[in-house]
């Protein structure tokens, strides 16, 4: 099965350029975020990680 994708995807012409953009794509978006995790405020990370721990949030539904 492998071999006859491959084989169709050789004759679709402008193919390569697919691999490229992907790892491309993959590439940015961790790098992106990278950054954001090293630049982040520590108060904020802090206030994040507290959230499912507040109980002084009401909001939860009960039938």
């Amino acid at each position: 099965m492998l071999k006859f994708a491959k084989n169709y995807m050789e004759t679709i012409s402008g193919i390569e350029i697919y691999p490229i953009i992907s790892l491309l794509i993959f590439f940015t978006f961790f790098v992106i975020l990278f950054w954001w995790v090293f630049t982040a405020k520590k108060d904020y990370i802090k206030t994040v990680s507290q959230l499912p721990l507040d109980n002084n949030n009401q909001n939860d539904i009960i039938s």
